[in-house]
């Protein structure tokens, strides 16, 4: 039996219990945790504006030690640390045959099987794959990838959504070069992290814009040149600050309908627009056909970074080994399991950057 939270139902509140987890499987591997990130994702569970099977233990961004490997698991051992992969690929679809490993239609198939049991014998399903708000878990072989080395393990769980997430905006979906400009809309821990990833990139001026001024200490700390406190005339302050042009850049890491057209509209002629936020069906975006044309500006979704876990990890690993990115700067509250309905709330207040279970 271990501890972990588990969301009995869209709508309901999590509870923190205890939970019967199985040995590994042929091509499993259980993990004791040592961190788990309480990323928006999880929440966007509860509320139902991302739908997986439940009863479900939540938590996708974690990171931990092997603890035992089941048969035919060859690339860890008991001992390793891991970080968790929550959308491994399969490499045999679509997007996969074309190199994007991002929209894998296949990622989230384990999100449907049977991952444990309670103490009265209720099923209870993988959340986003890996189940991460638990002491330990037991996933499929391929959502666990070592952690590079001299990244510490409670910091390595932030690899596995949020800077993935971040650098994978700036460096694979936007394509920031040196010199360009960039505003980041929302400074939470996937806005921080895009933020020290604009830096990392050789941004000139970085614009971070957030609905809490609280957050300009931190939004500064990780790169911004400038802070714009969210309000009706947003873009036009960007576009102040940018000689008027707007920036060359915008990421939107909120996930509202007004946030992305603010985004798109804090963007220069001939601008690129990416959306990170993951926002509910009822968020509508409009555009008129004349401003499409006149202002000749892209706007592209953003998967998971479009990055592939595998590939980016080490490159990470080494902005993190030269001092050019700081995991622990994005983390403004460290907590225990029963801390994250907490974190919820704060989250939707718009408070911190990123909470993060420690076990």
């Amino acid at each position: 039996m271990v501890r972990a939270a588990v969301l009995p139902a869209v709508g309901s509140p999590l509870e923190i219990t205890d939970i019967e987890l199985p040995e590994p499987g042929p091509g499993q591997v259980r993990v004791r945790l040592a961190a788990a990130g309480v990323c928006h994702s999880d929440l966007s569970l509860t509320n139902g504006t991302m739908r997986v099977p439940t009863p479900a233990v939540l938590g996708h961004e974690g990171a931990g030690t092997v603890v035992s490997v089941g048969e035919g698991v060859t690339h860890v051992a008991p001992g390793t640390g891991v970080v968790l992969n929550w959308a491994p690929s399969c490499g045999s679809c679509h997007p996969c045959r074309l190199g994007e490993v991002w929209l894998c239609v296949n990622a989230l198939a384990g999100a449907g099987r049977v991952h444990a049991r309670t103490a009265d014998g209720t099923e209870l399903h993988p959340g986003l794959n890996v189940a991460a708000f638990a002491e330990e878990t037991v996933v499929a072989a391929d959502c666990v990838l070592p952690v590079p080395d001299g990244i510490p393990l409670t910091d390595a769980a932030l690899l596995g959504c949020a800077v993935l997430t971040g650098y994978g905006a700036i460096h694979h979906s936007a394509r920031v070069r040196a010199g360009e400009t960039v505003a980041v809309l929302g400074a939470g821990g996937v806005g921080l992290a895009t933020l020290q990833s604009a830096r990392i990139a050789g941004a000139s001026v970085i614009v971070a814009v957030d609905v809490s001024p609280e957050k300009e200490e931190l939004a500064r700390a990780a790169g911004a040149t400038e802070f714009v406190v969210a309000s009706g005339t947003t873009a036009k302050d960007i576009r102040k600050l940018t000689g008027g042009s707007g920036v060359d850049v915008a990421v939107e890491c909120v996930g509202r309908a007004v946030t992305i057209r603010t985004a798109w509209e804090s963007t220069r002629r001939g601008g690129r627009t990416t959306v990170v936020g993951i926002g509910g069906k009822d968020q509508q975006v409009t555009f008129n056909a004349l401003e499409i044309f006149h202002w000749g500006r892209t706007l592209s979704g953003c998967v998971y970074g479009n990055c592939d876990p595998a590939v980016d990890l080490p490159v990470l690993a080494g902005h993190v080994r030269a001092g050019r990115l700081d995991l622990a700067a994005l983390v403004t509250e460290r907590i225990a399991l029963d801390g994250i309905p907490a974190a919820f709330e704060n989250m939707i207040a718009g408070r911190g950057g990123r909470a993060l279970v420690v076990f």
